[in-house]
């Protein structure tokens, strides 16, 4: 298994046998995500991220909180349980 050393600045070397097979051309840029312990490189964004990104410019644009997501949240889950389970 290929191994890769972090440079300065946190550089890295992705061994030129997997640039080749995933098609990766220079100056391409890779998405990161960290899972736990591991990071996780990919060439194709992530949907997550562009919808997290649409959501917090829109949060911010209307004065909307975090808070006031999970409030309504709560309410929301409530009324879906009175109505399924008649409580």
């Amino acid at each position: 298994m290929p191994t890769v050393k972090v440079w300065g600045r946190g550089q890295l070397t992705i061994p030129a046998s997997i640039r080749k097979e995933l098609r990766l051309e220079e100056d391409v840029s890779l998405t990161v995500v960290k899972v736990g312990e591991v990071l996780l490189l990919t060439p194709r964004p992530l949907i997550g991220d562009a919808v997290a990104k649409k959501v917090a410019r829109a949060m911010k644009k209307t004065g909307l909180k975090l808070d006031d997501l999970l409030a309504d949240l709560k309410e929301q889950r409530e009324r879906y349980n009175r109505e399924r389970n008649g409580a």
